[in-house]
């Protein structure tokens, strides 16, 4: 073991999502961290009763942390979309009231049936993630890093890569969708990449 290895902090990554512990997990172990999913502990997240991302953020964090006693970092992140009064928002993840194997897919068709018949415009949208860290449980003084993506929802689903509303995020700088783009390019540019940049530099300053 290297000496660089040893050093590495544990931290909890407070989600559920495997989608999002692929994508997160590769990015905290180059901050020099030893990434744990909750999963690993037998954790499932709480109930997500916040009216904002960041507080659903730090309901999880605070959550994974209590039961490891690890410093944990938690992701709350949906897709906005103003001309639906900013829906599916905070409950992106279970928009059409599905939960489990089918939710995407569900979320996806609810979404393209609200935006049947509608203009360029009213079909803006954007991806917003909000990362949190705490260093214990009880931290008063938590890290937020706020990350977002713009682009707009296409009109069918394209792509098979990526989870969640990925496949009908047409994002113009590259002309597709989020689901087809490859992995390590949609690391770099996504809602989540941006944030996560937001909290290397946090991180960087402390």
């Amino acid at each position: 073991m290297t000496s660089k290895q040893a050093t590495r902090q544990k931290v909890v990554l407070a989600t559920g999502n495997a989608g999002k512990v692929k994508e997160m997990a590769d990015v905290l172990a180059q901050f020099g961290f030893e990434v744990i999913a909750q999963s690993e502990f037998g954790i499932e997240s709480p109930e997500e009763t916040g009216l904002t991302f960041v507080e659903n953020a730090l309901l999880k964090a605070r959550h994974a942390a209590q039961l490891t006693g690890l410093p944990a970092i938690a992701d709350d992140s949906g897709l906005v979309v103003p001309a639906l009064n900013n829906a599916p928002g905070l409950y992106s993840a279970r928009y059409a009231g599905v939960e489990g194997q089918g939710a995407d897919a569900a979320n996806r068709q609810k979404l393209l049936t609200e935006l049947a018949q509608t203009t360029e415009e009213m079909r803006q949208a954007k991806f917003v993630s909000c990362i949190v860290m705490l260093s214990h449980a009880a931290d008063p003084s938590p890290i937020i890093a706020e990350g977002e993506c713009h682009g707009t929802i296409a009109t069918a689903e394209k792509g098979t890569n990526g989870f969640g509303y990925d496949a009908i995020f047409f994002y113009p700088p590259k002309n597709c969708t989020f689901a087809e783009l490859e992995q390590t390019e949609k690391k770099k540019l996504s809602h989540r990449a941006n944030a996560l940049k937001v909290l290397q530099a946090k991180l960087n300053n402390q």
